[in-house]
């Protein structure tokens, strides 16, 4: 799969400062260039500052290499100082739990709601101040948590979590805007590693949900662009599932 913009056509970001974390990871590489192609001037945040150079470097704009760790507020507020003001924050921040309840180890729960819910929290905390006129943040919840499988219950949790709180933030930081796009089944390269098994998950997949496809980066890409251009939109967790939570 290209990560190259789509045929659907960017808003205009010209002028515009954003922040993405998780920048390293694949949906982030791919939201970093379209949201790069539209004019924006981006920082990248994320632990690992190699992955995030490399993605800067195919960037065609300006970007901004800063290390952020969501699991660590000493991390969050040096990279509060360091970033300055801007527009918009976008976290793909995941790092998930999974497996049976009996066999979770804690630390890895921990991190897991660091992704998700403390860490949002804190970057409120220590970024609200910094984001101009017009700004939002936009997080990633994920369609696990209207949809909870066994072996999961730590990634539905979270996920969950997230909705409330963005919904508490908006109030909260109003006019500042707060919103989450929830992914659900998106073939963005995350199913590879299931090998020959692939294409027939796929498959089941477009057949049970009320699309009757399966998700690209694309049409998440899309989702987040529309939060951060639409003004009106707050406190709101924008379903990109194909209505899989309801089938």
């Amino acid at each position: 799969m290209s990560d190259s913009p789509p045929r659907h056509a960017s808003p205009s970001l010209q002028g515009r400062r954003i922040v993405v974390l998780g920048a390293g990871s694949r949906m982030g590489r791919i939201l970093a260039a379209r949201t790069s192609a539209a004019g924006a001037e981006l920082i990248l945040a994320g632990p690992d500052t190699g992955k995030l150079k490399a993605t800067a470097d195919e960037l065609p704009g300006a970007a901004r290499v800063l290390a952020l760790d969501l699991a660590d507020e000493a991390s969050i507020a040096a990279f509060a100082t360091e970033a300055g003001t801007f527009d918009h924050l976008v976290s793909t921040a995941a790092m998930p739990a999974n497996g049976p309840v009996a066999e979770l180890e804690l630390s890895a729960v921990q991190r897991a709601f660091a992704a998700k819910v403390i860490g949002p929290l804190l970057l409120a905390k220590h970024l609200a101040g910094q984001v101009r006129e017009g700004g939002s943040f936009t997080f990633f919840s994920g369609v696990a948590a209207w949809r909870p499988v066994p072996g999961r219950v730590v990634m539905a949790t979270t996920n969950g979590a997230l909705a409330f709180l963005v919904e508490a933030l908006a109030v909260e930081l109003a006019p500042l805007r707060v919103n989450a796009v929830s992914p659900g089944i998106i073939d963005s390269g995350a199913w590879d590693a299931m090998g020959d098994g692939k294409e027939a998950f796929l498959r089941q997949t477009a057949e049970s949900n009320l699309a009757r496809r399966v998700g690209t980066p694309d049409d998440v890409v899309q989702a987040v662009l529309f939060t951060l251009a639409n003004s009106y939109v707050t406190g709101t967790v924008l379903h990109v599932d194909g209505g899989g939570r309801l089938a």
